[in-house]
C-alpha cells in the first residue's frame, strides 16, 4: 500500500463517513474541503492554539509572515503582522511587525477578548520585551510595557513570564534578542510570574520562581535544579489561572525535548498569585485546556496509570479519562465554542515514518472521532521548526484553522468548515 492510499484508507475509516467524498492532493486526505487562507509568496502560521485568531464576527483572522524557514530566529529576524479578510483571503493587511517570536509560539498573536477591533502581540524595544495593541477601527498601536503570555477572558488583564529565561532554559519557546540576567541563578527570586492590566500598562509580580523551586517535588527536595515556567493560561471566569513550573538537573540539555530532558508540573494560583495548588503532580503534564472553572482537560500520566487526556478537578486530586480509545496521542487540545463542551478539537504530532499529522474532532458523549484530515509533514520540519497544527476554532464554532506544511508551500494556515458535523 503506497502512502497516499493508505492516508485515504485511514482517513475514511477514522470518520466512519466512507460516502464522503475524498480530497486527497497534496499531501493531505480529508473528507472535508480544505481552503488555504494564505498566500503562498511568503510563510505563514499563526502560532499557539489557545487563542482567538478570529474576530468576534468571524471574518477576519490574524497571522504572522516571515520569509524564512528551517532556522532559529535571531534578534534581526522581522516577523509580520498579517491581518486576513476572509471574504477576501488574497488581500491581506499588515498592520505591524514583532522581533519578539518563535516558531512553536509566534509572538503570542491574538484578538483580545471582548473586544471586536483590537489585536495584540510581543515584540521588543531595546532592551525589553513589550506588548503591541493594534486597533483595527482607528488604525493606530499603543505600546505596553510587558510582553504577555495569556490575556483574561474578559481581556483586562494579562499573564506573564519572562520570555528571555524561557529561551535559555528551552530554546524554541523563549525569544532571542535580551540575554536571561539570571542566566547564572538555578531559581531567581527576583522573576518568574506577573500580571499587567491591559488598559493601563500597569505590571507587578504575583510569584517567584524561588517560591516554587522551595516546593518539594513527590518528597523530594528539587531546589538545585534549573527553574522556569511554561505555558499560562487564565480559567474561564477570570478568577484562576495555571502554569506548568518545569526544571532540568543540567541547563546544557536543554535542547533535550523527551521526557528525560525535564520535569513537569501544573499548578493552579488565583491571579493575584496566591492559593496555589499542585493540580499535576506527576510530571508528565503537557497540553491542557480549562473545561471551566474548576476542571482542565490535559494530556499527563497520573501515578500509576497510562498517559491520556484526563480530567483534573482543581484543588482536587481527582482525574477521569477522557477519549481511551480515541485520542490516544498527545495534541493540542481545545474545546469547540458554543457546543456545551461535547465536542473536543485535537490534533497528532507527526507520526510514524509516514509523517501523518491527524487533525479530528472528538465528542465526548457519544465517545465518536471524527477524522477531518491527515496531513503529510516533510521531513525538514523537526524540532524547534516543526510545523504543529495548532488546531483552533471561530468564536462560533462552526470553522477550524490551522497551520500546515503538506502542500510543500512551506507552512501556511488552513481552514476546514465543520458546522455539518457540530451543529
Amino acid at each position: 500500500m503506497n502512502r497516499r492510499n493508505f492516508i485515504q484508507t485511514t482517513a475514511a475509516m477514522g470518520t466512519g463517513l466512507m460516502t464522503r467524498p475524498l480530497w486527497a492532493t497534496n499531501g493531505l486526505t480529508t473528507p472535508f474541503p480544505v481552503r488555504r487562507i494564505t498566500q503562498t509568496k511568503h510563510y505563514h502560521w499563526f502560532g499557539y492554539y489557545d487563542k482567538f485568531q478570529t474576530d468576534p464576527t468571524g471574518r477576519f483572522a490574524v497571522g504572522c509572515e516571515v520569509q524564512f524557514e528551517h532556522r532559529s530566529p535571531t534578534a534581526e529576524d522581522v516577523l509580520k503582522i498579517v491581518l486576513i479578510d476572509l471574504k477576501k483571503p488574497q488581500r491581506p493587511q499588515y498592520i505591524g511587525t514583532s522581533r519578539a517570536w518563535s516558531w512553536q509560539q509566534g509572538c503570542m498573536l491574538q484578538w483580545i477578548p471582548g473586544s471586536n477591533s483590537q489585536i495584540i502581540w510581543n515584540d521588543r524595544e531595546q532592551d525589553r520585551f513589550v506588548s503591541r495593541v493594534y486597533d483595527m477601527n482607528t488604525r493606530k498601536t499603543r505600546t505596553l510595557p510587558q510582553a504577555i503570555y495569556t490575556v483574561s477572558p474578559d481581556g483586562t488583564f494579562a499573564i506573564g513570564t519572562p520570555f528571555n529565561r524561557i529561551q535559555n532554559l528551552r530554546p524554541g519557546y523563549g525569544y532571542a534578542g535580551i540575554p536571561d540576567p539570571y542566566e547564572q541563578e538555578k531559581a531567581p527570586d527576583a522573576i518568574g510570574i506577573y500580571k499587567m492590566d491591559l488598559k493601563t500598562g500597569d505590571c507587578h509580580n504575583i510569584l517567584s520562581i524561588a517560591q516554587l523551586a522551595a516546593i518539594p517535588h513527590q518528597g523530594n527536595s528539587i531546589s538545585d535544579n534549573w527553574h522556569w515556567f511554561n505555558h499560562l493560561l487564565v480559567s474561564p471566569d477570570n478568577q484562576r489561572f495555571l502554569f506548568l513550573h518545569r526544571w532540568r538537573a543540567k541547563k546544557e540539555e536543554r535542547q533535550v525535548m523527551a521526557r528525560t530532558g525535564f520535569v513537569t508540573r501544573m499548578i493552579t494560583a488565583d491571579v493575584s498569585g496566591k492559593d496555589c495548588y499542585i493540580l499535576d503532580p506527576s510530571g508528565y503534564t503537557s497540553h491542557f485546556v480549562w473545561r471551566n472553572p474548576q476542571a482542565v482537560c490535559a494530556w499527563t500520566q497520573p501515578v500509576g496509570k497510562a498517559p491520556g487526556f484526563y480530567l483534573l478537578q482543581d484543588k482536587s486530586q481527582a482525574v477521569e479519562l477522557i477519549g481511551k480509545d480515541q485520542m490516544t496521542d498527545n495534541g493540542h487540545n481545545t474545546y469547540v465554542p458554543d457546543t456545551n463542551n461535547e465536542w473536543i478539537l485535537n490534533d497528532t504530532y507527526a507520526l510514524g515514518m509516514a509523517r501523518l499529522q491527524t487533525l479530528y474532532l472528538y465528542h465526548v458523549p457519544s465517545d465518536r472521532k471524527v477524522v477531518l484530515g491527515t496531513f503529510y509533514s516533510p521531513t525538514s520540519y523537526v524540532g524547534e521548526w516543526r510545523c504543529d497544527l495548532h488546531p483552533r476554532c471561530n468564536r462560533q464554532g462552526t470553522k477550524v484553522y490551522f497551520d500546515s506544511t503538506h502542500e510543500g508551500k512551506g507552512r501556511q494556515m488552513y481552514e476546514i468548515d465543520i458546522a455539518q458535523i457540530v451543529k
